[in-house]
């Protein structure tokens, strides 16, 4: 059994990214580094799935301690996820990868930031309920 799960975090009216980055990137306050600090530490040994964009932000040190595998439009989310079987995966990587494997995640980690400003990405509420 694979273990598919998704953590991410959104701004107060659900804003998920800008420009291709989080919105947020680059703030300094204690809950924007909390929150960079909890996905480290919960995705740490595990999976992470994600587009090419996410997967090419995550740094270095981060590839030494789980798996960081970008994934494709074209690959099917099941063959894809077929392939950790035993494992636990986080699916990242903001809406059209969340529109694929949606329906494949049991868990959905969300962190809510004071963020409030600008966003062109947003998370989709019934991504929560594909199935």
């Amino acid at each position: 059994m694979i273990d598919v799960r998704s953590i991410c975090a959104i701004g107060r009216r659900g804003q998920l990214g800008l420009a291709g980055r989080l919105p947020w990137e680059g703030c300094r306050e204690r809950e924007y580094v909390a929150d960079v600090e909890r996905f480290f530490a919960i995705t740490q040994g595990h999976v992470l799935l994600a587009g090419p964009r996410t997967v090419a932000s995550v740094p270095a040190f981060a590839k030494a301690d789980r798996t960081v595998v970008a994934i494709r439009s074209g690959e099917r989310p099941q063959d894809v996820l077929a392939r950790y079987e035993g494992r636990v995966v986080f699916i990242g990587g903001g809406p059209p990868v969340w529109d694929a494997y949606a329906r494949f995640i049991r868990h959905w980690d969300i962190t809510r930031l004071p963020y409030d400003g600008d966003a062109d990405r947003w998370f989709n509420p019934e991504w929560l309920v594909a199935r």
